[in-house]
């Protein structure tokens, strides 16, 4: 169960793109405990300096400024690297239907840059963030790895392409990849700001800030929200999984599914306000259900996610009561 046993190479070095970011972050904090040593690729354009700063102090620890838009910087920050984790993306499903032409060069050349990078410098394991949005609008419930639909965003595009790249990664450069599709992750670290935040922290600021959530549709949408804890875990047990699953994607979540509604008022009671939520038009692009089947990851992956829902909710509201 969980990672704080997990066993890697004597000295190993993690590259972790997008390191000063949410996921990339606490990631980096928890190779950091393990002992091994962390270096961190961000260009900030999301993830903040403070984050990164959090560790700089740790002899472990190096901070690059740099973008995965750039071959020549990925290469040089894949130099002596024993494992990548790239989390380096733009999120939002909205804000990718704004600016098409971003989300290409961003999170599908930016991540075949880091593919080619690693092949270059023969990295052991490449791991990398997929998504729940490539099940598009397939009606499985729970989603289950080869039975996607009709992909609904720019964004979804793009984890597909990075996908089918890593696929061919495996099959063609000897490069052993996983993609790992999140599934509405949330925890310590994930920004509260802005029109495209995710929908966790955004209602747990406006609700300590005495202000009414907007809800988009009629709340009955479903999602499986995994804590950052269980992110965490499936890279790393990623990192230590067999070549035969190489070239393969798997469900990253919890395995249950919450109304959004249901999850709204739990946050409600959780932090002592009386306030109902707005109602907003249904938002181009979202999935209306959305739970996942994990059998496939716990199968090749020796995933056995620890944190349910409730207990997630409650380190997370801890935490943005300290922080916001």
């Amino acid at each position: 169960m969980g990672y704080e046993n997990l066993k890697f190479k004597d000295n190993a070095l993690f590259l972790v793109t997008g390191g000063a970011g949410f996921i990339g972050s606490n990631l980096c904090e928890a190779i950091l405990k393990l002992g091994y040593r962390v270096r961190c690729l961000d260009d900030l354009s999301t993830g903040k300096l403070e984050y990164a700063e959090l560790f700089m102090n740790n002899k472990n620890y190096e901070f690059i400024k740099g973008d995965i838009k750039d071959l020549d910087t990925c290469i040089k920050a894949c130099q002596g690297v024993d494992y990548v984790l790239n989390q380096a993306a733009w999120g939002s499903v909205p804000r990718s239907i704004e600016q098409p032409l971003y989300y290409c060069a961003n999170n599908i050349t930016g991540t075949l840059n880091m593919l080619e990078a690693a092949r270059i410098n023969k990295v052991n394991k490449f791991v990398y963030a997929s998504s729940s949005a490539v099940y598009g609008d397939g009606l499985t419930q729970p989603k289950r790895e080869g039975e996607e639909g009709k992909l609904l965003s720019p964004y979804a595009l793009t984890k597909m392409a990075d996908e089918e790249w890593a696929k061919q990664y495996t099959l063609h450069y000897n490069l052993d990849t996983y993609g790992l599709r999140y599934f509405n992750v949330f925890g310590k670290r994930q920004d509260p700001e802005g029109a495209y935040a995710a929908v966790i922290p955004k209602f747990i600021k406006l609700l300590l800030s005495n202000k009414r959530p907007v809800i988009y549709g009629d709340g009955k949408q479903t999602r499986d929200f995994t804590y950052i804890e269980n992110v965490v875990e499936a890279n790393l047990k990623a990192c230590l999984a067999s070549h035969e699953c190489a070239g393969e994607a798997f469900n990253i979540a919890y395995g249950e599914r919450e109304d959004l509604i249901d999850i709204y008022y739990a946050l409600v009671k959780a932090l002592g306000v009386d306030i109902e939520p707005e109602f907003g038009p249904e938002r181009a692009g979202d999935i209306k259900h959305s739970s996942a089947d994990i059998s496939k990851a716990k199968r090749f992956l020796g995933y056995s996610p620890d944190w349910s829902f409730e207990r997630g909710i409650k380190e997370a509201i801890d935490w943005y009561r300290e922080n916001l």
